[in-house]
């Protein structure tokens, strides 16, 4: 094998990663988006009634559930402004995204013991983000550094 194969080998394996981590960091400005949606209205829920959760068992992490509805509200709009600037290919939606994602993998262990599976679900979500976020290279300029 010459030394132009396997430079255009590698070549076309980094733009198939480098495709991945985009379409990955796309998918990830969107759930970013709908998990804010979501927590939105979940905080709704929350605040107008505090009968909407139950707790599941006893846990560590009490808060009475309006406490829970104003944060859900609050970290809501902030994840779904987060989801949309990375949609948008803001720079600082990037970084932001990362500490969104963890802040949400957080509360969402936290939030366990009221809805326990989509607070797993919402786990596992914020850490694919994280990851998608994490892994993406950015876009490159025409001479090859990076455009960030």
């Amino acid at each position: 094998m010459t030394s132009s194969t396997r430079s255009t080998g590698t070549a076309h394996a980094g733009r198939a990663s480098s495709a991945w981590a985009t379409g990955g960091t796309i998918f990830a400005g969107v759930l970013l988006l709908m998990e804010g949606i979501l927590n939105i209205l979940s905080g709704i829920a929350a605040i107008a009634e505090d009968d909407v959760y139950t707790r599941v068992g006893d846990y560590v992490f009490k808060f009475n559930l309006t406490t829970w509805g104003w944060i859900h509200l609050i970290l809501g709009i902030v994840v779904a402004v987060t989801g949309w600037g990375i949609l948008r290919g803001a720079a600082w939606a990037r970084g932001l995204g990362v500490g969104v994602a963890a802040l949400v993998v957080v509360l969402q262990f936290m939030w366990l013991p009221y809805q326990p599976v989509w607070a797993v679900v919402s786990i596992a979500i914020g850490l694919f983000v994280i990851w998608a976020l994490c892994t993406d290279q950015g876009r490159r300029s025409q001479d090859g550094t990076s455009a960030h």
